[in-house]
């Protein structure tokens, strides 16, 4: 019998990819104005090489750019950079339209509900409170917490673990093959892949149901209430 929901986070209960490349975009203007030696595309080219060779959690992307860029260490465009970046940041982040709705569903039929997310512990708090979503969740579990992410089957069992579940008690719901649905499903959970984000076209991994908005999650997990 399913007792709990266990969600991922980035590109799963808010539009993650489109909102932090519009945010970059942004930032990149601003540090040309303030005396970045590039265009547009090339600086964001370079950032995008950068964000992928350190990864998204890297704290230093745009100290790297500027470097890549000038040579040397320019603090005034750098900070103009990341100002830029967390404001358009912010000013963007909202849940999908069809989140808090599912959310409150799960909640009226008694499960509960948790993250299991890659990222930094306070970022992903941060995003959660800002969502207007962080009361709807009994547990949030994140890869730096942990010390292992995904794909790791072991991040998924401390989580469901933490959640006091059983896996054939949980379901879990992400947006990518490799990282969610394969894992979940080696761990015994159910999985449910949400087709958004810029994973949605990727193909592979067995996966018993596939969902393009969240509010379908509910009418699967009523069923497998039974």
């Amino acid at each position: 019998m399913i007792k709990g929901v266990l969600f991922d986070l980035d590109d799963t209960l808010y539009d993650s990819s489109s909102f932090a490349d519009r945010a970059r975009r942004e930032a990149i203007k601003m540090m040309i104005d303030a005396g970045l030696n590039a265009t547009e595309e090339e600086a964001y080219n370079i950032l995008q090489r950068i964000i992928k060779q350190k990864g998204s959690n890297y704290n230093r992307h745009f100290d790297d750019l500027v470097k890549a860029i000038m040579g040397h260490y320019e603090p005034k465009i750098i900070t103009m950079g990341i100002i830029t970046y967390h404001n358009v940041k912010f000013a963007l982040l909202r849940p999908y339209p069809d989140t808090i709705k599912t959310l409150i569903a799960l909640k009226k039929m008694g499960l509960k509900l948790g993250v299991i997310t890659d990222g930094i512990t306070i970022k992903q708090w941060e995003k959660l409170i800002r969502l207007g979503i962080v009361d709807f969740f009994d547990e949030v579990v994140t890869s730096e917490e942990f010390g292992l992410g995904k794909p790791n089957i072991e991040f998924f069992e401390y989580g469901i673990k933490k959640m006091g579940l059983n896996p054939d008690e949980a379901v879990y719901v992400g947006d990518r093959v490799d990282r969610d649905i394969i894992p979940a499903n080696k761990v015994g959970m159910c999985a449910i892949r949400i087709l958004k984000g810029k994973y949605k076209d990727v193909e592979g991994g067995e996966c018993a149901y596939e969902v393009n908005n969240l509010l379908e999650v509910v009418g699967i997990v009523k069923n497998l209430k039974g």
